[in-house]
């Protein structure tokens, strides 16, 4: 379904890389105007050289701390999914999930609730059979993509206030051996910060030669925040958007690395976007319209999907591809995963504690699975 602005463009834009973290909410700086803040849900997938990944949520009512976030993998080569959430510590608060230093692990951080005020992390190397536990010792965000790490082995963590915190290492990560890299306020007063009216973080990642990279909410109209710290300065990385796009805000909801170097889901108005950069260029999709954004995620080759209102799902391939409409996906369905076979997509559905995966086969939807997952209601963990 095509936005009010028609199709997509390639256009030169800064192409590096960016990064964020912080603890508590982020408040943009007083002198900015008013910015209606947007960011994606929690529930999402991705995909690494391990299998496929998915974050969902399960259970009951959060206001009574029954809701249960939980981690399901299915493979590289397998048709079906397994439960592997990390055991023994609190997820109410959310998860978090990355692929790990050179794609041989995921990274799984947990977003304090309760007493907490840090965030416990996991990590593992063998498709969640096993995981080793570690420790951001501040509050990672709320947003699918508030860690990153880059083949090198150092991580980024996104913190709740907008700040980012680095860890040279995946064993520093694991140890808590954290350093800050930015504030919300620092970024912001840079120059591609100031040019932007930057007022939110909503996510990190690598680009190309590892460079840390950051994207959030401009104020500023018609321009997307994309930052990339090159040699220990901030410096725009971010897309050229079209014309028509002038007189919009415009708000990075997720940044991922890729193959060839990056993709990103950006809202425009009332519209979505992709984008994909070389490292050199960005390439920029036409716009399909939001109604807005109830999971989002990416595919290895940098392929998107998003889950709407009423049912809607719409996914794009890439550079020059269109946005593609789903058959309207199950009830339930909390997130979506690029499908084990070339194309397609698994549906996963929520009830309870009941996870119902359908598969996208000749254009409908098939039940091919179904996992009945052990929530102690009232256990809060």
């Amino acid at each position: 379904m095509i936005g009010k602005r028609g199709a997509g463009l390639a256009l030169l834009g800064a192409g590096v890389i960016g990064l964020t973290a912080g603890c508590g909410t982020q408040t943009a700086p007083a002198t900015t105007p008013s910015l209606h803040r947007q960011t994606a849900p929690l529930s999402t997938s991705l995909v690494t050289p391990q299998g496929t990944w998915a974050v969902t949520v399960m259970g009951g009512s959060a206001t009574s701390e029954n809701n249960f976030w939980q981690v399901f993998v299915r493979p590289a080569g397998a048709s079906r999914w397994s439960l592997v959430t990390p055991e023994g510590v609190a997820d109410n608060g959310g998860l978090v999930a990355t692929g790990g230093a050179g794609g041989t692990s995921v990274l799984v951080g947990f977003r304090p609730s309760q007493a907490l005020a840090f965030s416990p992390l996991a990590v593992s190397s063998d498709t969640g059979k096993n995981w080793t536990p570690g420790l951001l010792d501040a509050d990672l965000a709320d947003v699918p993509d508030a860690m990153a790490a880059a083949p090198s082995g150092q991580t980024l963590a996104l913190l709740s206030d907008g700040s980012i915190e680095a860890a040279a290492t995946a064993g520093a990560a694991a140890a808590g051996q954290w350093s800050r890299l930015t504030t919300l306020s620092a970024l912001a007063a840079s120059a591609p910060g100031r040019s932007c009216g930057l007022g939110a973080v909503n996510a990190v990642s690598f680009g190309i030669n590892n460079v840390p990279m950051a994207a959030g909410s401009c104020v500023r109209r018609g321009v997307a925040g994309v930052f990339a710290d090159t040699g220990g300065a901030w410096q725009a990385a971010g897309p050229v958007l079209p014309g028509g796009f002038g007189g919009d805000q415009v708000q990075v909801l997720g940044l991922t690395r890729t193959a060839d170097g990056n993709a990103a889901l950006l809202a425009a108005g009332s519209d979505l976007l992709a984008a994909w950069s070389d490292g050199g260029h960005w390439t920029v999709s036409g716009p399909v319209a939001s109604g807005g954004v109830s999971a989002s995620g990416f595919g290895a080759d940098g392929s998107v999907w998003v889950l709407l209102g009423g049912g809607r799902a719409e996914t794009i391939s890439g550079p020059g591809s269109s946005w593609q409409a789903l058959p309207p996906v199950p009830a339930g369905t909390a997130a979506l995963a690029p499908g084990a076979g070339s194309g397609g997509y698994d549906a996963l559905a929520v009830s309870g504690s009941k996870l119902t995966v359908w598969q996208l086969t000749a254009g409908a939807w098939a039940k091919v699975q179904v996992i009945n997952v052990p929530i102690q209601y009232g256990s809060s963990s």
